[in-house]
């Protein structure tokens, strides 16, 4: 058996949830959590989504696509409604908006109990070692149609 299965969250139709509990890093002196946080949070979403995908960071380091490759954050927009807390259990619910040629649009909210606390559009692209953009390849497109189609997403 696989140790900890759950350790990456689960696959959703569409996306995928995170779960995330709050510790004393991730406050600031009050015990709220600090702006910076959620997008570590939403980070640890997107790497675990792709990766139960079958898409690892280090696969395309090691040129798994013909070259090396990396995701990249193009463009993220942020709103923060209520705060999280120390010890709170949230999750990272991170769903595909769109896949074009050479981007994947993601939206990811951070929920508590059902709450919306912070929800953000994320742009993705891939990138070479020199920052060059490449389109995203056949086998990933593939997997992250399937999960779009699953919410009625109709990636380019």
């Amino acid at each position: 058996t696989k140790p900890w299965p759950d350790l990456a969250g689960r696959l959703i139709p569409g996306g995928h949830v995170l779960p995330v509990r709050i510790y004393f890093v991730d406050t600031d002196f009050s015990g709220v959590v600090y702006h910076g946080s959620y997008i570590r949070f939403m980070e640890r979403g997107r790497s675990d989504f792709v990766r139960l995908l079958g898409v690892a960071h280090a696969g395309l380091d090691a040129g798994e696509h013909g070259e090396q490759l990396a995701f990249a954050v193009h463009r993220i927009h942020i709103d923060f409604f209520r705060p999280a807390r120390i010890d709170d259990l949230v999750e990272v619910t991170t769903m595909v908006k769109a896949v074009t040629g050479a981007r994947l649009i993601l939206t990811q909210t951070v929920t508590r109990d059902g709450e919306r606390l912070t929800e953000a559009e994320v742009t993705i692209v891939l990138i070479t070692r020199e920052g060059r953009a490449r389109r995203i390849p056949d086998s990933l497109r593939e997997a992250l149609h399937d999960a779009a189609v699953a919410t009625g997403v109709a990636p380019a």
